[in-house]
């Protein structure tokens, strides 16, 4: 097959598929006497699969699963994979909660925190695994002054309020959607003045890209089947 026949199957340019081979997403491609490329059936399946794959679960996963399939590690590419679907179901969870964050007048009563009640504060461990954000990305956030966590008396560690974790479920959902720390800010003066609209908006629309996301990775597993019965059938 020609290189432009698939690219215009994918709608892409020749270079993307270029791109791919440059990176090792692809098995070898052969030249013919003229120096052209010789896709066969099974660079194809690559290449739609690496398409698929990257829709739902982003080119840095792609680039870490393609050489494997190539290799034919399949199990540790599938692995992969299915640690990424986690990772979105975890995500629809934390984004869930912050919009029930947002509707419960008094954060301290929300069922989600119950477990802590007998707890005054909480560390950053576990506001980060509550949360599901790394650590750094609320050490972060606090240098840009979006968090004010206290300091324990004794030890100087960072201790967290209820509110505190109120705001890194807000902070963590609305970033995701608008990324600019400017509008995060924005946004929690908002809330401040008790105008939610705006956070569920975008708590609404975060679940919604999650949905997306999650039919985009369906199609992109469909895809990696489709290789992968191409590469058992090459190998008969």
């Amino acid at each position: 097959m020609k290189g432009i026949e698939i690219a215009k199957k994918l709608k892409i340019s020749t270079s993307a598929l270029r791109h791919y081979e440059a990176w090792g997403l692809v098995p070898k491609v052969e030249r013919a006497k003229n120096g052209y490329r010789i896709y066969t059936r099974e660079h194809e399946a690559y290449f739609q699969c690496i398409r698929a794959l990257n829709a739902g679960f982003g080119m840095d996963l792609v680039k870490k699963v393609m050489p494997l399939i190539i290799n034919k590690k399949i199990h540790e590419a599938l692995w992969i994979i299915n640690k990424a679907q986690v990772d979105l179901y975890f995500e629809k969870e934390a984004v869930q909660k912050t919009v029930k964050i947002l509707d419960s007048k008094d954060f301290a009563e929300f069922a989600d925190m119950k477990k802590y009640h007998a707890k005054d504060y909480f560390t950053i461990g576990e506001v980060a695994k509550e949360a599901n954000v790394s650590p750094s990305s609320i050490r972060h956030w606090e240098k840009e002054g979006l968090i004010h966590p206290e300091r324990h008396k004794e030890s100087g560690f960072r201790i967290y309020s209820p509110m505190d974790i109120r705001r890194v479920f807000i902070i963590r959902t609305v970033q995701r959607v608008v990324y600019s720390l400017d509008i995060v800010r924005e946004v929690l003066l908002d809330i401040e003045k008790n105008n939610i609209v705006r956070t569920k908006e975008m708590a609404i629309q975060s679940l919604q890209y999650i949905d997306y996301a999650l039919v985009e990775q369906i199609r992109g597993i469909a895809s990696l089947q489709n290789l992968l019965e191409i590469m058992s059938e090459e190998e008969r």
